[in-house]
């Protein structure tokens, strides 16, 4: 089987039909004890990553997907890391869970953030009913192998041009 985009069947899909979707708790700039868990923010870059701190709260968790609701709204990271995630984000919970796949829809979200902006967030009831377009199988369901197959192919393409550059110089 070829692993192309262009020749997969996409189907629209709530977001909520693919995640679980939590709310994160602020951790104020007051509270933070400096560490080395990443406390994800609503920033657009370092993986969204806007502090490192030695807090704890019933946010810890690794191997989800964070979704800016303010801020830079609409970004989205995956972390395979333990993090900490703040209320201006919302913890994703995959129902398949796969790394992988959890960049897939990752990407697919963060491809939505235009249409977010200052006066219209991205608050979790919004959220849940966000559509994003994914690869689908022919019965109509999320086609998670193509997805994780996919990513890591694209991850191996990615190490071979890495590699090539480095046997260059």
């Amino acid at each position: 089987m070829i692993y192309s985009i262009n020749e997969c069947n996409w189907k629209e899909y709530f977001i909520e039909d693919v995640c679980n979707i939590f709310s994160g708790k602020d951790i104020y700039e007051r509270e933070r004890i400096d560490g080395n868990t990443p406390y994800i923010t609503a920033t657009s870059s370092n993986n969204g990553i806007g502090y490192f701190v030695n807090n704890k709260n019933n946010t810890l968790d690794k191997n989800c997907i964070s979704v800016n609701r303010n801020g830079s709204v609409g970004y989205s990271f995956y972390h395979s890391y333990e993090a900490l995630f703040g209320n201006d984000t919302r913890k994703l919970k995959l129902k398949f869970d796969d790394k992988y796949v959890g960049e897939f829809i990752s990407f697919m979200i963060s491809n939505q953030k235009d249409k977010y902006g200052y006066g219209y967030k991205m608050g979790t009831e919004r959220l849940k009913r966000q559509k994003i377009m994914l690869p689908s199988t022919n019965k109509g369901k999320p086609d998670y192998n193509f997805m994780k197959k996919y990513m890591i192919i694209q991850e191996i393409s990615n190490i071979s041009t890495i590699l090539a550059y480095f046997q260059d110089i």
